[in-house]
């Protein structure tokens, strides 16, 4: 998550996606859902898809307090990318304990070994986006770590749960400009290969194959904040 002075600035590495026996689907689940009623209707619709669902989870309130604590800190941007990431996993280390089908995973192996035992892994970003030398940027969010994670496993679907009304259609771009999704999104998600869809508050119950908003993979993002 932070700017391109960071000391660990470099290539974004593509692993080739590992090759599965049945389609995944990843969840992006953000922070900003923590303390929402509707939270465990989405946890009861995942779990119900376990050995076949990844839940990429937020930073929520332990972000904020990171972007919070910067400037006042003087901390840099590395370091920020790094406690975000951080943040991420302790909202994921939540939804664990709110399911017992959830379980928390960090790498490709974890992850691979709780989908064969039909578990939901709760992906925990820190290794694998630190060694993949993702732009350490706030404009750097969970949407575009989550596509960049389903390239990663060559995922068919990614499902960004989000605050709000959409059309059938919506263009990743034009998420971007409107900070629905983080600049970076577009590109990210045109790399992942997956097919995107926007799923509202209250969506948990057509996760199983009835969402309505698809996202276009146009590339043509500005330079803006996103939502949670």
């Amino acid at each position: 998550m932070m700017n391109q002075n960071s000391p660990h600035r470099g290539p974004v590495r593509f692993a080739k996606p590992t090759i599965r026996p049945a389609p995944l689907t990843i969840v992006k689940l953000g922070g900003s859902h923590a303390l929402a009623p509707h939270l465990r209707g989405w946890l009861d619709a995942i779990a119900a898809r376990a050995g076949a669902i990844l839940i990429v989870p937020g930073g929520g309130p332990f972000a904020d307090a990171v972007r919070a604590a910067q400037a006042p800190m003087g901390f840099d941007d590395f370091a920020a990318h790094h406690m975000a990431l951080m943040a991420m996993a302790q909202f994921g280390r939540a939804l664990e304990s709110l399911h017992p089908l959830l379980t928390g995973a960090a790498t490709r192996a974890a992850i691979a070994r709780l989908l064969a035992r039909k578990r939901v892994p709760v992906w925990a970003p820190e290794p694998m986006a630190l060694a993949a030398r993702l732009p350490a940027s706030w404009a750097l969010t969970s949407d575009s770590l989550a596509a960049w994670l389903a390239g990663e496993l060559g995922a068919s679907q990614l499902v960004l749960v989000k605050h709000g009304e959409f059309k059938q259609r919506e263009d990743a771009g034009d998420l971007a400009r409107r900070a629905i999704v983080d600049p970076l999104f577009p590109d990210f998600l045109a790399r992942s290969g997956a097919r995107a869809w926007l799923a509202g508050p209250h969506d948990h119950g057509a996760l199983a194959g009835g969402l309505q908003t698809q996202i276009d993979q146009r590339v043509d993002a500005p330079a803006k904040s996103a939502k949670a």
